[in-house]
């Protein structure tokens, strides 16, 4: 490790010339200096990853490089020459594109549309610019199509699809933020080949990642910040994942293992027999049938887009069945609207908390209500509380150290990890008798996913049952009492959490296996649980 902000000598990235160089870059906001005399060099041809914890600032470092933002002080260079970047225009033309962790496509266009707007002057809106868009696909074996509809794509084609919208413009040093947050390790396997085609082409990265082991895997260099101010610089093969996770938080990386088992025998959410097809005819999920017991954290493990969304819209009730029946401690809950399972005890974490789960433009207490607009502390009998919906907010935020100058900061000022807490406390806060976990710790540090997974088996003690949903295979297989594996919309394999490993799982997601990985019945559906019958049992 090394505790200034210049690479460590004799480090071999240190040959290559200056992509791009912040020099004392600070940033004021209201209440908060969100950086503070920041240093980071990127040099040409080599994926230089940036770490933190939630609110370090690297968000608004990287607003800043592409032009959203203005710093108060500070300077910047691209190629050696400074440059002022007064919008994303202004980066652009400079070679800079960025990523961000919450998409900027349209859904209602296709994929070519999306990547030719605003960009139309390059190769028009026809044959040449779909010929373009095909080769560089082909080129850093993207997989896109340019003629797909945006909101027939699963996230993880999302993202590539806004890579390829950044290359398409000329790109020569990308900004990735979260860029494996949906991705299973087969996925991030290829969007790894695909950064060191683009580093030996001479482009470059920008890597913002809470995924350390993932970032010492692939990063030529890596720069930490804490607290908005650069502590340090390292060379992978240099450090560890710990003494990453001391410089951002403090604190030894947390594991995601849970020791005890609580499962009782008493079920809480059954599903029988679910089918949900698309308008077309295509099953999206075909005889799925399931039961979560009180005290279990069930996790289902697929590839994105292989039914996992439409699992979760269905349970919630956003979407409607076609058949099959979903039990909800005892009673049919299967044409109860989303509202109604609310309030009888179902929590939702969403797959996508911008679109399902926060109100960007309101302020965080009006944010804090969203789900539970009936219930106390929001409401007294048909009215709203205001008052004490505030105060509960102050609650959520001291515990669950959602960072922020105020309750009344709108959502959309907060760090995506910082957003993420705030709905897992506003979950939790009303006590659910069934968590839906859709990527509960997507996008936050090590410190929070530590908190959250310690939320989560608290509330399992006491008698919780989750449904959790992860593209993180450490994550489902340490929290999970149960593992099952989602393909094509069906639950093609289970898993024994206690000896499967994330290659094994991986593999299964692809559609390799069925049956039972580890443990499991040799017709591919789990065993029901039992309550442990004695303390010997419940320590294994």
């Amino acid at each position: 490790m090394n505790a200034s902000s210049s690479p460590p000598a004799g480090a071999a990235v240190s040959e290559s010339a200056t992509a791009v160089e912040l020099t004392g870059i600070t940033k004021r906001f209201p209440g908060v200096v969100a950086n503070h005399d920041i240093h980071l060099a990127v040099r040409r041809g080599t994926v230089h990853a940036l770490v933190g914890e939630n609110g370090a600032g690297k968000s608004t470092l990287m607003k800043i490089l592409y032009g959203m933002q203005k710093p108060d002080e500070g300077t910047i260079a691209i190629d050696g020459a400074p440059v002022a970047l007064s919008s994303p225009a202004d980066a652009i033309a400079r070679g800079i594109g960025m990523v961000h962790q919450h998409f900027m496509l349209a859904d209602n266009l296709t994929v070519l549309e999306n990547v030719v707007l605003g960009s139309e002057r390059l190769h028009g809106i026809g044959a040449r610019a779909r010929r373009a868009i095909r080769d560089l696909s082909d080129r850093y074996g993207l997989g896109v199509r340019p003629d797909v509809l945006v909101e027939e794509l699963g996230v993880a084609a999302r993202q590539r699809v806004e890579i390829l919208k950044v290359l398409y413009r000329g790109a020569r040093t990308l900004i990735l933020d979260e860029p494996t947050a949906v991705l299973v390790p087969q996925e991030v396997d290829a969007l790894f080949a695909n950064l060191r085609e683009l580093k030996s082409e001479g482009l470059s990265v920008i890597f913002i990642s809470h995924k350390l082991g993932e970032v010492l895997s692939v990063a030529d260099e890596i720069t930490v910040i804490r607290r908005g101010t650069t502590v340090g610089t390292a060379v992978p093969a240099e450090t560890t994942p710990r003494q990453l996770a001391e410089l951002m938080v403090g604190s030894q990386l947390p594991t995601p293992e849970t020791a005890e088992s609580t499962v009782t025998d008493r079920p809480v959410i059954t599903v029988d027999s679910l089918r949900l097809a698309a308008p077309g005819g295509k099953a999206l999920l075909d005889d799925v049938s399931f039961t979560i017991h009180a005290g279990e954290v069930l996790g289902i493990a697929g590839v994105e887009g292989n039914g996992q969304t439409e699992l979760v819209d269905a349970l919630i009730g956003l979407r409607q069945a076609d058949s099959g029946t979903i039990g909800f401690l005892g009673e049919d809950i299967t044409a109860l609207p989303t509202r109604k399972r609310r309030e009888q005890g179902v929590g939702y974490i969403p797959e996508d908390r911008h679109r399902h789960g926060l109100l960007l433009e309101a302020p965080l207490w009006e944010n804090r209500i969203l789900g539970h607009v009936t219930e106390r502390p929001n409401a007294r009998g048909v009215w709203l509380d205001p008052k004490a919906a505030q105060a509960d907010t102050r609650r959520i935020v001291e515990e669950y150290d959602v960072r922020t100058p105020g309750i009344d900061v709108t959502a959309a000022s907060l760090s995506g990890g910082n957003q993420q807490k705030l709905i897992v406390g506003r979950e939790m806060s009303h006590r659910p008798r069934f968590l839906i976990a859709a990527h509960p710790t997507r996008g936050v540090d090590v410190g929070a996913q530590a908190a959250i997974w310690d939320h989560i088996r608290e509330a399992r003690r006491e008698g919780l049952a989750v449904l959790l949903i992860s593209a993180d295979l450490d994550e489902l297989i340490g929290l999970s009492d149960t593992l099952r594996v989602i393909y094509d919309g069906r639950l093609v394999a289970d898993a024994d959490p206690a000896g499967v490993t994330p290659e094994e799982l991986g593999s299964a997601m692809t559609g390799a296996a069925s049956g039972h990985l580890e443990g499991g019945t040799a017709d591919g559906t789990a065993a029901a649980p039992q309550a442990p019958e004695s303390p010997e049992d419940e320590a294994r």
